[in-house]
This record gives C-alpha cells, sequence and structure tokens, in this order.
C-alpha cells in the first residue's frame, strides 16, 4: 500500500486525487483462519495489527456486525491520559500513551494526537487529598502529574470560572501535561489500513451468532450470519456485548452494560487549550479541531443495551458545564450520542485467557477504553499469540473477581474517565 507523505499528496494534487487506492480491502471470509477478532474497533483492529507486525500471525479475520468503528471508538470523548491511582492502571494507561506519542508515524496515518493537557480539577478538601495522593502515586511510577493553585489553573486554562462564588468553587487542579486527545474514527481507519496491509481481513456486515467448541472443550470457531469460520484462536473484544458473545462459549462475565453520553456545541473559535474534568460534578469538556466544545458525562444510571441515554444526565451535565464556565451559558448544542460501555464490578478491565482454551477476552473499559487503545491493543496481542499475558495486563484478569485481588480505580477516583 502506497505510503503517505507531503509528496504523494502534491502528486495525487495535481492528478485531481484519482489515484488514491482504497485503505483497505473487503474480501469475503475464508473457511479458516488462525486468529479471529470479534470486533472492529479500535482495540479490536490494534490486536490484529500488533499480531501482524509483532508476533508474525497474519491468518486473521477482524469480524464486525455493522461498520468499522461504529461502535464505541467512534463515540467517545478522544480524551488520553495515564494518572491512575494504582500501580497496574498506571501501567497499561501509560504504556497506551507512550505509544500514542508515536502513532501517527508507526501507522503512517494521522490520527492527530494532541498532548494539549488534561487538567481535573478539586472543589473541596476531600477532591484535594485524593488529586495529591495520586500525584504522588504517579510520581512514584515515573508518570508526570503536578498540582496547580486556582490561579495556575485559571492561567493553563483562562475560560475557567474561580471565583469564590460560584457554586462549585475551585480550590486547585491537578495536570497531566502529556494527556490530550485523538480523532476517534482516524484511530480504528489507521490500525484499519495497516492490518489489511499486512494481509487481515477485515470483514464487515458480518455478525457472530454463535462460538463453537471442540468436543475437548477447545475453541473451534463461529457462527456468523455468512457462514461457519473456523478459527485456532479467537479474540472477543466487543465493549458492551462483550458478556453477550460469551455467553455463546458458556463463559459467564462479570459486567454490567450502561449508556453513555456525549455532545457537541456549535463550532466556535479557538478559546478552549485543554482538557478539563471535574469528578464532582462529572463533566469534562474540550475542544475539537473543528471548533466543537465536545462535552461528556457520566453513566447512566440503568443497564441497557441501547446507544441513547435519559435526558436528565445531558442536562445535569451541562448546568455543571455553565457552572464551570460561565462563559459558555449562550452557546448552543449541536447534537448528542450515546455508547454502550462495559464496566466490571472494580470498573478496571479484563484483559485475559479464559476458562475455554484458545478464547480470549478484552472488555471492562467502561468509561476510559479509548485512551488505552494502542496498549491494550499490544498486550492482548502477545496474550493471544503467547497463549500467555504480558506482564503489563497479568493483574487483569478474569480470576481476580474470585480471588479478591481487585484494582480498585471505582473507590479511587469516583470516576474511570
Amino acid at each position: 500500500m502506497r505510503k503517505y507523505s507531503v509528496f504523494a499528496v502534491a502528486r495525487e494534487a495535481m492528478r485531481g486525487h484519482r489515484g488514491w487506492e482504497a485503505q483497505w480491502t473487503s474480501p469475503e471470509p475464508r473457511k479458516d483462519y488462525d486468529v479471529i477478532i470479534i470486533g472492529a474497533g479500535g482495540h479490536g483492529l490494534g490486536t490484529a495489527y500488533y499480531l501482524a507486525k509483532e508476533h508474525g500471525i497474519t491468518n486473521i479475520a477482524v469480524l464486525e456486525k455493522g461498520w468499522l468503528g461504529g461502535g464505541n471508538t467512534g463515540r467517545n470523548t478522544t480524551i488520553i491520559r495515564s494518572n491512575y491511582l494504582y500501580d497496574e492502571s498506571a501501567g497499561i494507561y501509560d504504556h497506551a500513551l507512550k505509544l500514542w506519542d508515536g502513532l501517527s508515524q508507526d501507522l503512517n496515518y494521522n490520527v492527530m494526537y494532541s498532548a494539549r493537557g488534561v487538567m481535573m480539577l478539586s472543589h473541596n478538601i476531600h477532591d484535594q487529598q485524593v488529586f495529591k495522593r495520586h500525584i504522588h502515586a504517579n510520581r512514584l511510577n515515573g508518570i508526570d502529574n503536578e498540582w496547580l493553585t486556582p490561579e495556575q489553573a485559571q492561567e493553563f486554562c483562562p475560560p475557567l470560572d474561580i471565583s469564590r462564588t460560584a457554586r462549585y468553587p475551585i480550590n486547585g487542579a491537578a495536570l497531566q501535561r502529556r494527556g490530550g486527545t485523538a480523532r476517534h474514527d482516524a484511530v480504528a481507519w489507521g490500525y484499519a489500513r495497516a492490518a489489511a496491509d499486512r494481509g487481515v481481513h477485515i470483514i464487515q456486515n458480518c455478525e457472530v451468532t454463535g462460538i463453537r467448541r471442540n468436543p475437548d472443550g477447545s475453541v473451534a470457531g463461529v457462527d456468523t450470519n455468512r457462514g461457519q469460520i473456523n478459527a485456532k484462536k479467537v479474540g472477543v473484544v466487543a465493549a458492551g456485548h462483550t458478556s453477550v458473545l460469551m455467553e455463546m462459549a458458556g463463559v459467564r462475565m462479570p459486567l454490567v452494560s450502561y449508556p453513555l453520553q456525549a455532545l457537541v456545541s456549535e463550532p466556535i473559535k479557538p478559546i478552549f487549550p485543554c482538557v478539563v474534568m471535574s469528578n464532582t460534578v462529572h463533566a469534562y469538556i474540550s475542544q475539537s479541531d473543528k471548533g466543537e466544545l465536545v462535552i461528556g458525562a457520566g453513566t447512566d444510571q440503568y443497564s441497557s443495551y441501547s446507544q441513547t441515554g435519559g435526558l436528565q444526565i445531558i442536562t445535569h451535565t451541562l448546568d455543571a458545564i455553565c457552572e464551570l464556565f460561565p462563559i459558555f451559558r449562550r452557546m448552543k448544542m449541536m447534537r448528542s450520542w450515546g455508547g454502550i460501555v462495559d464496566v466490571t464490578p472494580d470498573r478496571s478491565p479484563i484483559l485475559a485467557k479464559t476458562p475455554v482454551q484458545g478464547l480470549y477476552v478484552n472488555c471492562g473499559w467502561g468509561t476510559g477504553g479509548f485512551k488505552a487503545t494502542p496498549g491494550s491493543a499490544n498486550v492482548f496481542a502477545h496474550t493471544i499469540a503467547n497463549d500467555a499475558p504480558h506482564k503489563i495486563n497479568a493483574p487483569f484478569t478474569l480470576e481476580r473477581f474470585r480471588s479478591g485481588r481487585l484494582i480498585d480505580e471505582a473507590a479511587a477516583a469516583a470516576v474511570a474517565h
């Protein structure tokens, strides 16, 4: 596949851009593959790419019931950070952050990674104590995080209201300067293009209806709406529908799926230089390259497989944003949408082998899956290729819910964005 470069763009401009090739092919499924990945989001496509690139496994099919990147990958608010409290979480998210830094060069595709900084607001003494604990823990793990006074926070993000009369007065903030955003659909397209270039089959509109097992209990392949497909190994990377797919193989998962909503404003000139989050009011905001304010909320209170959510969640979030940023009160909201997030009891992911030989699962990212994309895909590919976990994802097992060795980021941060 032709590499993208300034010279290629100039050459195609001279001939009306008629020479570009399709970014990935759409082949018919074969009868047999070495590995099947269920789910063509960022994590699934990335897993296929790293299996091909780093482990030499290219006889792979990525199956997607809809269109490529049509699930949570294309529905999130694109925040990237690694300032988690526990060593295990910090390890996997910082592994991802390091890969984000060079991902465009690796894929030869501009994922528009922008290390603009992620600032988490403190509104009370409890917030202050929690964030300072995070900062000290992060520094012990070699991860950047720093404490800002209210004045320093406003200097970093001028639209912020730090007046003492605010409903949620700000008494400081934690800032990770390496955090930021990336273009979510470009991540899916970049991984798809790079994986297809290495021989991976990306098969859209191919819904998995069953996971077949051999007489000895190991994986035999999958049933789909386009026929049976055999495989020695199957990796399930299907976000909110993971528990449904795993039930097909007789594996019960400790997951609950919730709607998660977001919305964007009308576009305006550049005004918001970073990402700002508030766990206390469950709202976060950044500005896209098109000028839209991208706003996200916490999960809805009810479990559902719907990609819509309750209106009261959106209105509460906008109330909070207007309290923090009064300058935005007259702005119009253009559209809202939802995704389906899969949540574990400790709000940390599962990247592991399952009790079924040849069946692997990557799930439970809750509201924080996008930021982990390259790191998650990289270590999950290692797990599938070697039938053993990478040291980074070794703690994120299914067995931890039986043994009690939880990675309780829910208790640590109250929210897992």
